[in-house]
C-alpha cells in the first residue's frame, strides 16, 4: 500500500501564561503551513492563564477565522480534550513558548511520507539537532535523563523527553488511552508505549531554543517525578 501523507494537520497548542509568545507562534505556524501548501488548523487549549492568554487566543480566532484557529478551555487533559475537536488526519504536538520552531513541521511531514511512519519525533540528539540557551546544568540534566532512559528502556529513539512530534490521529488516541504519566515522563512513555504496540517512529533533527518569555517549569520536583516515572516504566514494560 502506498504511503498516504497528511491531508489536514491539526496542531494542539496547550498554553499557560503565553500571552507574549502566542501571537508570534500562531503567525509562524500559519505562514509555514501556507508557504508549504499544507491544510491546517491550530487548536489552542489554555489552562486558565491569569495573564491574558485567553483574550489573545480569542482575538487570534477572530483574525484567522474559526476554521483555522480554535480556542478551547480544557476539561481534563489538554491533549485528550483537543483531540476531540481535531479534524486533521495527523496531529502535531508542540510547545507555545517558541522553543519549537514551526519551520520543522514540513520536514516532519516529508519524513512521515518517506517512511509511512505512525509518529515523527523531533530530536535534539541526532544529526544537526541541538539545544540553544540552556546553561550547563540544564544540558547535563537533559542528557543524563535521556541516557538513563536509553539504558533502562531501549526505546529505539534518540530523544525521549522532547515534546515536538507529529502523530497519526488514531495512533495518538490509542497511546493517550494507555499512557498514565504526567509532565516530562509523559513524552517518554508515549514513545515506549508506541514501540510496545508496534507503531513506527521516524526522527527529524531539530534546534530547541530555550523560551524567550516567561519561566521554565523544570525544577527539583520535576526531576524527582521523572526518576520515579522512569523506574515505574522500567518495572512495567
Amino acid at each position: 500500500m502506498a504511503a498516504r501523507g497528511p491531508g489536514r494537520v491539526s496542531v494542539l497548542l496547550p498554553t499557560y501564561n503565553e500571552r507574549d509568545n502566542l501571537p508570534l507562534v500562531v503567525w509562524l505556524l500559519a505562514r509555514t503551513f501556507s508557504d508549504s501548501g499544507i491544510d491546517f488548523e491550530i487548536i489552542i487549549i489554555d489552562d486558565g492563564s491569569p495573564d491574558g492568554t485567553q483574550e489573545i487566543a480569542q482575538q487570534l480566532e477572530k483574525i484567522y477565522g474559526s476554521d483555522k484557529i480554535l480556542f478551547l478551555f480544557p476539561s481534563g487533559t489538554a491533549y485528550i480534550h483537543g483531540m476531540k475537536y481535531a479534524t486533521g488526519d495527523f496531529i502535531v504536538i508542540m510547545d507555545a513558548d517558541l522553543s519549537h520552531h514551526p519551520k520543522f513541521i514540513p520536514e516532519f511531514i516529508r519524513k512521515q511520507k518517506e517512511g509511512n511512519f505512525d509518529i515523527v519525533s523531533g530530536t535534539r540528539y541526532k544529526g544537526n539537532g541541538g539545544v540553544y540557551g540552556w546553561d550547563l546544568k540544564r544540558k547535563l540534566i537533559s542528557r543524563g535523563a535521556n541516557f538513563l532512559t536509553q539504558v533502562l528502556l531501549r526505546p529505539g529513539a534518540s530523544d525521549l523527553t522532547g515534546s515536538f512530534r507529529l502523530y497519526r490521529k488514531e495512533v495518538l488516541q490509542k497511546l493517550m488511552e494507555r499512557c498514565v504519566s504526567k509532565g516530562y515522563v509523559f513524552q517518554m512513555e508515549m514513545i515506549v508505549r508506541a514501540r510496545q504496540l508496534g507503531f513506527t517512529v521516524g526522527e527529524v533533527p531539530i534546534s530547541f531554543v530555550d523560551r524567550v518569555y516567561g519561566e521554565s517549569k523544570l525544577g527539583g520536583n520535576e526531576i524527582v517525578s521523572f526518576l520515579k516515572g522512569l523506574l515505574t516504566l522500567f518495572a512495567t514494560t
